[in-house]
C-alpha cells in the first residue's frame, strides 16, 4: 500500500512539471499556439471568441495563462509558479 502511494504522489509530482518559471520564459511574444501546447501540455481551460482565444494551464492559485490572436500569443502572464 505505502508503495503505490508513493507512485501517485511520484505521477502527481510529474504531471505538474509543465507548470513551471522555466517553461513559462520560453513562451515568446509571436509563439504559434502548438508550440506553446508543446512546452506547456493541454491547457486545463481554454475559451475562444472570434479568432481570440484565452486559455489557463494551473488553477486560481498557480496559473499560466496565455491569450492568442489567430493562434499567436499576444499576452501572457503568471502567478505563482517557481
Amino acid at each position: 500500500m505505502r508503495y503505490m502511494v508513493i507512485v501517485l504522489v511520484m505521477f502527481l509530482m510529474v504531471g505538474c512539471s509543465n507548470l513551471s518559471k522555466a517553461n513559462y520564459d520560453k513562451i515568446e511574444m509571436g509563439m504559434a499556439y502548438t508550440k506553446v501546447i508543446d512546452i506547456l501540455g493541454k491547457a486545463d481551460k481554454c475559451d475562444a471568441l472570434a479568432g481570440m482565444s484565452h486559455c489557463t494551464w494551473g488553477d486560481e492559485k498557480h496559473f499560466i495563462k496565455v491569450q492568442f490572436i489567430a493562434d499567436k500569443v499576444i499576452l501572457m502572464q503568471s502567478q505563482g509558479i517557481e
